[in-house]
Protein backbone atom coordinates (compact mmCIF):
# COMPACT_ATOMS: atom_id res chain seq x y z
CA UNK A 1 0.00 0.00 0.00
CA UNK A 2 1.28 3.48 -1.00
CA UNK A 3 0.47 6.40 1.09
CA UNK A 4 0.14 8.59 0.28
CA UNK A 5 -0.93 7.57 -3.60
CA UNK A 6 -0.52 10.50 -5.89
CA UNK A 7 -2.98 10.02 -8.89
CA UNK A 8 -2.56 12.50 -11.32
CA UNK A 9 -5.11 13.49 -14.55
CA UNK A 10 -3.84 14.38 -17.43
CA UNK A 11 -6.58 14.69 -19.64
CA UNK A 12 -10.25 16.21 -19.01
CA UNK A 13 -11.58 15.81 -22.58
CA UNK A 14 -10.63 14.33 -25.77
CA UNK A 15 -8.89 17.27 -27.16
CA UNK A 16 -7.63 18.78 -24.04
CA UNK A 17 -3.91 19.81 -23.84
CA UNK A 18 -1.13 17.51 -25.48
CA UNK A 19 1.52 18.07 -23.49
CA UNK A 20 0.08 17.71 -20.01
CA UNK A 21 0.40 13.84 -19.78
CA UNK A 22 4.32 14.31 -20.40
CA UNK A 23 4.40 17.36 -17.87
CA UNK A 24 2.51 15.17 -15.37
CA UNK A 25 5.30 12.28 -15.35
CA UNK A 26 8.47 14.39 -15.40
CA UNK A 27 7.87 16.93 -13.73
CA UNK A 28 7.81 14.93 -10.08
CA UNK A 29 6.39 12.00 -8.67
CA UNK A 30 3.32 10.47 -9.14
CA UNK A 31 1.68 6.72 -9.14
CA UNK A 32 -0.46 6.45 -11.31
CA UNK A 33 -1.60 8.68 -14.60
CA UNK A 34 -5.51 8.74 -15.19
CA UNK A 35 -6.67 10.07 -18.69
CA UNK A 36 -10.41 11.07 -19.27
CA UNK A 37 -11.51 11.16 -23.13
CA UNK A 38 -14.80 10.97 -23.20
CA UNK A 39 -18.10 13.14 -23.02
CA UNK A 40 -21.67 11.83 -23.86
CA UNK A 41 -21.46 12.84 -27.55
CA UNK A 42 -17.97 11.37 -27.59
CA UNK A 43 -19.52 8.46 -27.91
CA UNK A 44 -21.81 8.59 -30.82
CA UNK A 45 -18.79 10.38 -32.87
CA UNK A 46 -16.65 7.03 -32.10
CA UNK A 47 -19.47 4.72 -33.03
CA UNK A 48 -19.53 7.11 -36.26
CA UNK A 49 -15.78 6.71 -37.06
CA UNK A 50 -16.03 2.63 -36.53
CA UNK A 51 -18.81 2.55 -38.96
CA UNK A 52 -16.19 3.64 -41.46
CA UNK A 53 -13.60 2.04 -40.12
CA UNK A 54 -13.41 -1.22 -38.16
CA UNK A 55 -9.69 -0.09 -36.68
CA UNK A 56 -11.06 3.06 -35.59
CA UNK A 57 -13.43 4.18 -32.60
CA UNK A 58 -11.05 5.07 -30.06
CA UNK A 59 -8.94 8.03 -29.01
CA UNK A 60 -6.18 7.69 -30.85
CA UNK A 61 -4.70 10.85 -29.07
CA UNK A 62 -4.28 8.31 -26.40
CA UNK A 63 -1.95 5.89 -28.66
CA UNK A 64 -0.04 9.46 -29.36
CA UNK A 65 0.44 10.00 -25.60
CA UNK A 66 2.13 6.78 -24.96
CA UNK A 67 4.13 6.55 -27.64
CA UNK A 68 5.69 9.82 -26.09
CA UNK A 69 5.91 8.67 -22.42
CA UNK A 70 5.60 4.84 -22.36
CA UNK A 71 9.45 3.97 -21.40
CA UNK A 72 9.43 6.62 -18.75
CA UNK A 73 6.23 5.12 -17.11
CA UNK A 74 7.34 1.48 -17.24
CA UNK A 75 10.79 2.83 -15.37
CA UNK A 76 8.94 4.66 -12.91
CA UNK A 77 6.32 2.80 -12.32
CA UNK A 78 3.80 5.02 -12.91
CA UNK A 79 0.61 3.11 -14.01
CA UNK A 80 -2.31 4.58 -16.31
CA UNK A 81 -5.87 3.91 -16.31
CA UNK A 82 -8.47 5.48 -18.95
CA UNK A 83 -11.50 5.55 -20.80
CA UNK A 84 -9.51 5.49 -24.05
CA UNK A 85 -11.38 2.39 -25.16
CA UNK A 86 -14.26 4.43 -26.39
CA UNK A 87 -16.46 1.85 -28.46
CA UNK A 88 -13.27 -0.31 -29.62
CA UNK A 89 -11.10 -1.37 -26.81
CA UNK A 90 -9.82 -4.39 -29.12
CA UNK A 91 -8.27 -1.77 -31.47
CA UNK A 92 -7.17 0.45 -28.68
CA UNK A 93 -5.28 -2.54 -27.09
CA UNK A 94 -3.83 -3.75 -30.45
CA UNK A 95 -2.81 0.05 -31.20
CA UNK A 96 -0.94 0.12 -27.75
CA UNK A 97 0.49 -3.49 -28.09
CA UNK A 98 1.81 -2.38 -32.10
CA UNK A 99 3.04 1.46 -30.29
CA UNK A 100 5.24 -1.20 -27.73
CA UNK A 101 6.93 -3.03 -30.03
CA UNK A 102 7.47 0.27 -31.99
CA UNK A 103 9.26 0.93 -28.68
CA UNK A 104 11.15 -2.11 -27.80
CA UNK A 105 8.95 -2.56 -24.96
CA UNK A 106 7.50 -6.13 -23.71
CA UNK A 107 6.18 -8.04 -20.23
CA UNK A 108 3.60 -5.13 -20.04
CA UNK A 109 0.61 -6.23 -18.48
CA UNK A 110 -2.92 -4.49 -20.40
CA UNK A 111 -6.19 -4.68 -18.50
CA UNK A 112 -9.14 -4.26 -20.84
CA UNK A 113 -12.55 -3.61 -18.95
CA UNK A 114 -15.60 -3.90 -21.27
CA UNK A 115 -19.20 -4.76 -21.24
CA UNK A 116 -20.89 -1.29 -20.81
CA UNK A 117 -21.69 -1.35 -24.81
CA UNK A 118 -25.27 -2.07 -25.26
CA UNK A 119 -25.55 -0.84 -28.96
CA UNK A 120 -25.77 -4.80 -30.47
CA UNK A 121 -27.87 -6.01 -27.52
CA UNK A 122 -30.74 -3.12 -27.36
CA UNK A 123 -33.26 -5.21 -29.18
CA UNK A 124 -32.43 -8.29 -26.62
CA UNK A 125 -33.06 -5.52 -23.69
CA UNK A 126 -36.25 -4.23 -25.47
CA UNK A 127 -37.58 -7.77 -26.38
CA UNK A 128 -37.42 -8.83 -22.55
CA UNK A 129 -39.53 -5.73 -21.48
CA UNK A 130 -36.24 -3.33 -20.62
CA UNK A 131 -37.71 0.08 -21.23
CA UNK A 132 -34.57 2.51 -21.03
CA UNK A 133 -37.60 5.51 -20.53
CA UNK A 134 -35.72 8.93 -21.03
CA UNK A 135 -34.84 9.88 -17.42
CA UNK A 136 -36.26 13.25 -18.17
CA UNK A 137 -39.33 12.94 -20.30
CA UNK A 138 -40.86 9.32 -19.41
CA UNK A 139 -40.83 8.45 -23.08
CA UNK A 140 -39.82 4.70 -23.96
CA UNK A 141 -37.15 4.50 -25.73
CA UNK A 142 -38.86 2.44 -28.77
CA UNK A 143 -39.99 5.45 -29.78
CA UNK A 144 -36.13 6.50 -31.17
CA UNK A 145 -35.12 2.76 -31.58
CA UNK A 146 -34.54 3.26 -35.35
CA UNK A 147 -32.21 6.35 -34.67
CA UNK A 148 -30.02 5.05 -32.23
CA UNK A 149 -25.96 5.80 -32.77
CA UNK A 150 -24.49 4.71 -29.55
CA UNK A 151 -25.84 3.02 -26.33
CA UNK A 152 -23.26 2.62 -23.15
CA UNK A 153 -23.16 2.16 -19.82
CA UNK A 154 -21.60 4.24 -16.93
CA UNK A 155 -19.27 1.51 -15.32
CA UNK A 156 -18.12 2.05 -11.75
CA UNK A 157 -14.64 1.27 -10.57
CA UNK A 158 -14.60 -1.94 -9.51
CA UNK A 159 -14.00 -3.72 -13.04
CA UNK A 160 -11.12 -1.19 -13.34
CA UNK A 161 -9.52 -1.92 -9.49
CA UNK A 162 -9.82 -5.66 -10.71
CA UNK A 163 -7.68 -5.03 -13.45
CA UNK A 164 -5.05 -3.77 -11.63
CA UNK A 165 -5.58 -6.18 -8.50
CA UNK A 166 -4.44 -8.78 -11.59
CA UNK A 167 -1.42 -6.89 -12.27
CA UNK A 168 -2.64 -4.68 -14.84
CA UNK A 169 -0.08 -2.03 -15.66
CA UNK A 170 -2.04 0.34 -17.99
CA UNK A 171 -6.04 0.21 -17.53
CA UNK A 172 -8.14 0.53 -20.62
CA UNK A 173 -11.69 0.88 -20.78
CA UNK A 174 -14.58 2.10 -22.45
CA UNK A 175 -17.46 4.49 -20.89
CA UNK A 176 -17.22 4.15 -17.20
CA UNK A 177 -17.82 7.05 -14.68
CA UNK A 178 -15.20 10.17 -14.58
CA UNK A 179 -14.72 9.58 -11.02
CA UNK A 180 -14.41 5.93 -11.17
CA UNK A 181 -10.82 6.69 -13.06
CA UNK A 182 -9.69 8.11 -9.82
CA UNK A 183 -12.01 5.76 -7.80
CA UNK A 184 -10.17 2.39 -8.94
CA UNK A 185 -6.53 2.96 -8.05
CA UNK A 186 -7.52 3.79 -4.32
CA UNK A 187 -9.63 0.45 -4.22
CA UNK A 188 -6.92 -1.27 -5.28
CA UNK A 189 -4.12 0.00 -2.74
CA UNK A 190 -5.99 0.96 0.16
CA UNK A 191 -8.03 -2.73 -0.19
CA UNK A 192 -11.13 -0.68 -0.05
CA UNK A 193 -14.82 -2.89 0.54
CA UNK A 194 -18.15 -2.28 -1.69
CA UNK A 195 -19.40 -1.45 1.59
CA UNK A 196 -16.62 1.43 2.90
CA UNK A 197 -19.40 4.01 1.82
CA UNK A 198 -17.15 6.68 3.41
CA UNK A 199 -14.26 6.19 1.55
CA UNK A 200 -15.93 5.04 -2.11
CA UNK A 201 -17.65 8.65 -1.71
CA UNK A 202 -14.00 10.47 -0.82
CA UNK A 203 -12.80 8.26 -3.59
CA UNK A 204 -15.20 9.85 -5.64
CA UNK A 205 -15.21 13.73 -4.78
CA UNK A 206 -11.13 13.14 -5.63
CA UNK A 207 -12.61 12.02 -8.57
CA UNK A 208 -14.81 14.73 -9.45
CA UNK A 209 -11.91 17.41 -8.92
CA UNK A 210 -9.53 15.45 -10.99
CA UNK A 211 -11.91 15.13 -14.27
CA UNK A 212 -11.70 18.07 -15.82
CA UNK A 213 -8.10 18.56 -15.36
CA UNK A 214 -6.76 21.99 -15.15
CA UNK A 215 -10.27 22.96 -14.56
CA UNK A 216 -9.36 22.20 -10.85
CA UNK A 217 -5.67 24.16 -10.80
CA UNK A 218 -6.98 27.94 -12.14
CA UNK A 219 -8.43 26.60 -15.67
CA UNK A 220 -12.18 28.49 -15.89
CA UNK A 221 -11.87 30.51 -12.74
CA UNK A 222 -13.92 33.39 -12.03
CA UNK A 223 -10.93 35.18 -10.54
CA UNK A 224 -8.56 34.41 -13.97
CA UNK A 225 -6.65 37.90 -13.22
CA UNK A 226 -5.27 35.91 -10.16
CA UNK A 227 -4.11 33.18 -11.96
CA UNK A 228 -0.31 32.69 -12.67
CA UNK A 229 1.52 31.72 -15.78
CA UNK A 230 -1.98 30.10 -17.28
CA UNK A 231 0.70 29.34 -20.63
CA UNK A 232 2.37 26.46 -18.29
CA UNK A 233 -0.61 25.85 -15.76
CA UNK A 234 -0.09 22.46 -13.89
CA UNK A 235 -2.59 19.62 -13.74
CA UNK A 236 -4.05 18.16 -10.82
CA UNK A 237 -2.71 15.73 -8.49
CA UNK A 238 -4.35 14.10 -5.44
CA UNK A 239 -2.17 12.67 -2.44
CA UNK A 240 -4.54 10.36 -0.90
CA UNK A 241 -4.76 8.46 2.45
CA UNK A 242 -6.24 5.59 3.33
CA UNK A 243 -8.52 7.43 5.53
CA UNK A 244 -10.26 8.66 2.90
CA UNK A 245 -8.32 12.13 3.33
CA UNK A 246 -6.90 13.68 0.57
CA UNK A 247 -5.08 16.61 -0.74
CA UNK A 248 -5.20 18.35 -4.32
CA UNK A 249 -1.63 19.88 -5.57
CA UNK A 250 0.51 20.35 -8.78
CA UNK A 251 4.04 19.96 -9.21
CA UNK A 252 6.07 22.22 -8.33
CA UNK A 253 7.16 25.42 -10.70
CA UNK A 254 3.81 25.17 -12.75
CA UNK A 255 1.62 27.90 -13.49
CA UNK A 256 -1.69 27.83 -11.95
CA UNK A 257 -3.67 28.34 -8.80
CA UNK A 258 -5.00 25.56 -6.02
CA UNK A 259 -7.20 27.46 -3.24
CA UNK A 260 -10.34 26.82 -1.22
CA UNK A 261 -11.99 28.34 -3.77
CA UNK A 262 -10.94 27.14 -7.50
CA UNK A 263 -11.58 23.66 -5.21
CA UNK A 264 -15.03 24.71 -4.23
CA UNK A 265 -15.67 25.86 -7.62
CA UNK A 266 -14.77 22.52 -9.68
CA UNK A 267 -16.95 21.02 -6.50
CA UNK A 268 -20.20 22.84 -7.99
CA UNK A 269 -19.83 21.35 -11.89
CA UNK A 270 -22.05 19.65 -13.32
CA UNK A 271 -23.75 19.10 -9.32
CA UNK A 272 -27.47 18.46 -9.51
CA UNK A 273 -28.46 17.48 -5.90
CA UNK A 274 -25.69 17.95 -3.63
CA UNK A 275 -26.85 15.76 -0.63
CA UNK A 276 -27.73 13.16 -3.21
CA UNK A 277 -24.55 12.41 -6.09
CA UNK A 278 -25.37 9.28 -7.47
CA UNK A 279 -22.41 7.24 -9.34
CA UNK A 280 -22.09 3.71 -10.05
CA UNK A 281 -20.05 2.71 -7.30
CA UNK A 282 -22.09 4.81 -3.93
CA UNK A 283 -24.48 8.33 -3.36
CA UNK A 284 -22.44 11.23 -2.01
CA UNK A 285 -23.54 13.50 -0.04
CA UNK A 286 -21.67 16.89 -0.88
CA UNK A 287 -22.33 18.85 1.93
CA UNK A 288 -20.01 16.86 4.04
CA UNK A 289 -16.96 17.85 2.08
CA UNK A 290 -14.53 20.06 4.40
CA UNK A 291 -12.02 22.15 2.44
CA UNK A 292 -8.93 23.72 3.97
CA UNK A 293 -5.64 25.13 3.02
CA UNK A 294 -2.83 23.36 3.64
CA UNK A 295 -0.18 25.30 1.95
CA UNK A 296 0.72 27.00 -1.32
CA UNK A 297 -1.12 25.46 -3.69
CA UNK A 298 -2.51 22.44 -1.48
CA UNK A 299 -5.93 22.63 0.02
CA UNK A 300 -6.56 19.33 2.12
CA UNK A 301 -10.51 17.39 1.51
CA UNK A 302 -11.96 15.35 4.69
CA UNK A 303 -15.08 14.69 6.13
CA UNK A 304 -16.74 12.93 3.20
CA UNK A 305 -19.73 11.20 3.56
CA UNK A 306 -21.40 8.51 1.28
CA UNK A 307 -24.44 6.03 1.36
CA UNK A 308 -24.51 2.76 -0.44
CA UNK A 309 -25.05 2.38 -4.50
CA UNK A 310 -28.43 2.14 -6.42
CA UNK A 311 -29.13 -0.52 -8.43
CA UNK A 312 -28.83 0.59 -11.37
CA UNK A 313 -26.46 1.62 -13.89
CA UNK A 314 -27.10 5.15 -15.88
CA UNK A 315 -26.90 4.79 -19.50
CA UNK A 316 -25.63 6.95 -22.11
CA UNK A 317 -27.43 6.48 -25.49
CA UNK A 318 -27.11 9.11 -28.46
CA UNK A 319 -29.50 9.21 -31.87
CA UNK A 320 -29.60 10.63 -34.99
CA UNK A 321 -31.73 13.78 -35.42
CA UNK A 322 -31.45 15.50 -38.57
CA UNK A 323 -28.43 18.19 -39.84
CA UNK A 324 -27.48 21.63 -39.25
CA UNK A 325 -24.82 23.82 -41.13
CA UNK A 326 -23.52 27.33 -40.22
CA UNK A 327 -21.25 30.06 -41.46
CA UNK A 328 -19.76 33.18 -40.88
CA UNK A 329 -19.14 36.93 -42.76
CA UNK A 330 -17.08 39.49 -41.27
CA UNK A 331 -18.84 42.86 -41.38
CA UNK A 332 -16.72 45.95 -41.57
CA UNK A 333 -16.88 49.67 -41.85
CA UNK A 334 -19.32 52.15 -41.12
CA UNK A 335 -22.90 50.93 -40.39
CA UNK A 336 -21.37 47.51 -39.04
CA UNK A 337 -24.45 46.03 -37.64
CA UNK A 338 -26.38 47.76 -39.49
CA UNK A 339 -24.66 45.83 -42.39
CA UNK A 340 -25.02 42.94 -40.67
CA UNK A 341 -28.65 43.06 -40.04
CA UNK A 342 -29.49 43.40 -43.73
CA UNK A 343 -27.17 40.31 -44.70
CA UNK A 344 -29.13 38.36 -42.99
CA UNK A 345 -32.75 39.88 -43.95
CA UNK A 346 -31.49 39.32 -47.59
CA UNK A 347 -30.20 35.70 -46.98
CA UNK A 348 -33.19 34.51 -45.22
CA UNK A 349 -35.54 36.26 -47.87
CA UNK A 350 -33.34 34.57 -50.76
CA UNK A 351 -33.83 31.02 -49.31
CA UNK A 352 -37.79 31.47 -48.47
CA UNK A 353 -37.96 33.09 -52.47
CA UNK A 354 -36.36 29.58 -53.31
CA UNK A 355 -38.78 27.86 -51.20
CA UNK A 356 -36.47 26.63 -48.80
CA UNK A 357 -37.88 26.46 -45.08
CA UNK A 358 -36.16 25.22 -41.70
CA UNK A 359 -36.94 23.72 -38.66
CA UNK A 360 -35.17 25.71 -37.19
CA UNK A 361 -32.67 29.18 -37.74
CA UNK A 362 -29.97 30.95 -36.23
CA UNK A 363 -28.74 34.45 -36.72
CA UNK A 364 -25.71 35.69 -34.28
CA UNK A 365 -24.37 38.82 -34.60
CA UNK A 366 -20.79 37.70 -32.65
CA UNK A 367 -18.74 40.57 -30.72
CA UNK A 368 -22.22 42.74 -30.32
CA UNK A 369 -24.79 40.25 -28.23
CA UNK A 370 -24.56 36.85 -28.99
CA UNK A 371 -23.62 35.76 -25.57
CA UNK A 372 -25.31 38.06 -23.04
CA UNK A 373 -27.89 39.24 -25.53
CA UNK A 374 -29.18 42.88 -24.00
CA UNK A 375 -27.28 42.89 -20.87
CA UNK A 376 -24.91 45.57 -21.98
CA UNK A 377 -25.95 48.81 -23.88
CA UNK A 378 -25.21 48.65 -27.37
CA UNK A 379 -22.07 50.55 -28.42
CA UNK A 380 -22.15 54.02 -29.97
CA UNK A 381 -19.51 52.94 -32.84
CA UNK A 382 -19.35 49.44 -33.90
CA UNK A 383 -16.24 49.28 -36.63
CA UNK A 384 -16.45 45.22 -37.26
CA UNK A 385 -18.69 42.67 -36.24
CA UNK A 386 -19.14 38.87 -37.01
CA UNK A 387 -22.57 37.40 -38.49
CA UNK A 388 -23.35 33.59 -37.91
CA UNK A 389 -26.19 32.25 -39.60
CA UNK A 390 -27.47 28.56 -38.70
CA UNK A 391 -30.04 26.09 -39.76
CA UNK A 392 -31.29 22.85 -38.31
CA UNK A 393 -33.36 20.56 -40.43
CA UNK A 394 -34.40 16.73 -41.35
CA UNK A 395 -33.72 17.37 -44.92
CA UNK A 396 -30.17 17.22 -45.68
CA UNK A 397 -30.57 19.23 -49.45
CA UNK A 398 -32.25 22.19 -48.20
CA UNK A 399 -29.01 22.17 -45.06
CA UNK A 400 -26.78 22.01 -48.39
CA UNK A 401 -28.69 24.89 -50.35
CA UNK A 402 -28.27 27.20 -47.29
CA UNK A 403 -24.65 26.65 -47.71
CA UNK A 404 -24.75 28.43 -50.63
CA UNK A 405 -25.99 31.72 -49.96
CA UNK A 406 -23.15 33.34 -48.14
CA UNK A 407 -20.44 33.46 -50.24
CA UNK A 408 -23.02 35.28 -53.10
CA UNK A 409 -22.94 38.28 -50.70
CA UNK A 410 -19.50 39.41 -50.49
CA UNK A 411 -20.42 41.00 -54.02
CA UNK A 412 -24.30 41.38 -54.87
CA UNK A 413 -24.70 42.70 -50.76
CA UNK A 414 -23.90 45.69 -49.05
CA UNK A 415 -19.60 46.64 -48.51
CA UNK A 416 -17.48 45.78 -46.49
CA UNK A 417 -18.21 41.96 -46.13
CA UNK A 418 -15.08 39.55 -45.79
CA UNK A 419 -14.00 36.89 -43.77
CA UNK A 420 -15.95 34.10 -45.66
CA UNK A 421 -13.30 30.82 -45.57
CA UNK A 422 -12.83 27.30 -45.33
CA UNK A 423 -15.57 27.14 -48.23
CA UNK A 424 -19.39 26.57 -47.63
CA UNK A 425 -21.14 25.33 -44.85
CA UNK A 426 -21.69 21.42 -45.13
CA UNK A 427 -24.28 19.34 -43.42
CA UNK A 428 -23.65 18.00 -40.44
CA UNK A 429 -25.07 15.24 -38.44
CA UNK A 430 -27.24 16.04 -35.16
CA UNK A 431 -27.34 13.74 -32.48
CA UNK A 432 -29.44 14.17 -29.44
CA UNK A 433 -28.83 12.58 -25.56
CA UNK A 434 -31.44 10.18 -24.21
CA UNK A 435 -30.69 9.27 -20.82
CA UNK A 436 -31.73 5.95 -19.06
CA UNK A 437 -31.78 3.84 -16.52
CA UNK A 438 -30.45 -0.06 -16.91
CA UNK A 439 -30.87 -2.59 -13.87
CA UNK A 440 -27.72 -3.29 -12.42
CA UNK A 441 -28.29 -7.69 -13.22
CA UNK A 442 -28.73 -6.55 -16.39
CA UNK A 443 -24.68 -5.58 -17.22
CA UNK A 444 -22.14 -7.79 -17.88
CA UNK A 445 -18.74 -5.93 -17.28
CA UNK A 446 -16.12 -7.85 -17.97
CA UNK A 447 -12.22 -8.15 -17.13
CA UNK A 448 -8.75 -9.13 -19.07
CA UNK A 449 -5.36 -8.71 -18.37
CA UNK A 450 -3.06 -9.80 -21.48
CA UNK A 451 0.72 -9.32 -21.53
CA UNK A 452 2.24 -7.59 -24.25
Amino acid sequence: MKEPLRIANGQGFWGDSVDAPARLVRGGPIDYLTLDYLAEVTMSIMQRQKSKNPKAGYASDFVNVMREIFPELIEKGIKVVTNAGGVNLDSCFEALRETAKELGLSGVKIGIVSGDDLLERLDELLGNGTELANMESGKPLSEIQKSIVSANVYLGAASMAEALDRGADIVIAGRVTDTGLTLAPMIHEFGWKATDYDLLAAGTVAGHILECGAQSTGGNYTRWWDVPDYANIGYPIVEAYRDGSFVLTKHEGTGGLINKQSVSEQLLYEMGEPSNYITADCVVDFRSVKLEEDGENRVRISGVKGGPATDTYKVSINHFVGYKASGSLTISGPFAVAKAEKCAEIIWQRLEDAGFKYEETSTEFLGLNSSHGDINPMPEQVNEIVLRLGVRDNDKASVERFGKELAPLITNGPPGITGFAGGRPRPQNIYAYWPALIDKDLVRPEVRVETI
